[in-house]
């Protein structure tokens, strides 16, 4: 059975607190292993974990400002003494200078091939069998994008549609394959035993300003990762620093349909979380998840027909 499932690595902004490390984010999706703004400490959280670093195969980072990425020397370093053969790597073009002294930072035996793969604007980063993975520009001081990655859509057999026509057993590969099939002197499509199934969706969101791409990003998401550094409190000092509250995110998964809502990337001001939960749940009735380090949240499964 595949495995997707969002390992949070770490949930605080800019200064680490007790409880909660700096950003960082692990994306399980089948074979593929998404690593989100690997903050200090990001490797040691891992090991935390349990997480191998050959578990990573893409590396994406939202901007450049410490708290998203002063992790990754150790996490790129981690992966030649791992051995890990390949590894793609996601970011804002125009901190290059940034990456490249963040990728050197310190001697060691370089290994693995590192794929880089900046982000010049919005579109699509990256095609595969798990789909499309896209970046869109957010509203922050600096250059900033979010990540969307959506499944391509599959056709899903129904059961009682293959015994109404009669089709069991190899026959069903049969049809599969060739998109139709004689049964009994009639022809049965494919389409006339399955549904099509829209591809699961998970969107990331980080440091931004309410914008048009937040809501893009997070349209129809299955799971929706976003910041929610400040309380309603707050509000004016978010807009004036370029981020969000938590009821301004809950905003977001109610107007874009998202279903299950994951908040981090809180400021150290709070040592509580609850008010998080109750401000986003004024305005979003789906599940809302309030993250602490080395949570492990699965991709909430579309139901299958029957």
């Amino acid at each position: 059975m595949s495995t997707r499932e969002l390992i949070v690595l770490g949930t605080g902004s800019q200064v680490p607190s007790r409880a909660r490390n700096h950003n960082g984010y692990l994306l399980r999706w089948d074979s593929l292993g998404l690593l989100f703004d690997p903050g200090e400490g990001t490797q040691r959280q891992l090991t935390f974990a349990g997480v191998p670093a050959s578990a990573v195969t893409r590396i994406c980072l939202t901007h450049f400002h410490g708290d998203h990425c002063l992790g990754l020397p150790g996490v790129v370093q981690r992966l030649s003494l791992d051995g890990v053969a390949r590894v793609h790597a996601h970011y804002p073009a125009s901190g290059q200078e940034h990456f490249e002294r963040l990728r050197h930072a310190s001697v060691f035996h370089e290994t693995t091939e590192l794929v880089e793969e900046p982000v010049t604007g919005d579109g699509v980063v990256a095609r595969g069998e798990f789909g499309e993975l896209s970046a869109l520009r957010l509203d922050h001081p600096v250059e900033a994008f979010g990540y969307r990655l959506v499944e391509p859509d599959r056709r899903t057999m129904v059961p009682r549609l293959l015994r109404r026509h009669g089709i069991h057993g190899p026959d069903v590969g049969a049809l599969l394959r060739s998109g139709s099939l004689t049964v009994g002197g009639r022809t049965v499509a494919v389409e006339d035993v399955s549904v099509l199934r829209t591809g699961q969706r998970f969107a990331f969101v980080m440091d931004t300003r309410l914008c048009d791409n937040v809501f893009a990003l997070a349209q129809d998401a299955d799971l929706l990762v976003i910041e929610a550094t400040f309380l309603d409190e707050e509000a004016e000092l978010a807009h004036r620093y370029g981020h969000l509250t938590a009821r301004q995110a809950a905003r977001v998964a109610r107007e874009s349909g998202v279903r299950t809502l994951v908040l981090t990337h809180f400021s150290q001001r709070y040592s509580t979380m609850t008010r998080f939960h109750d401000q986003a749940a004024q305005e979003f009735d789906g599940d809302i998840v309030v993250a602490h380090d080395l949570d492990r949240i699965p991709v909430p499964r579309r139901p299958r027909p029957e």
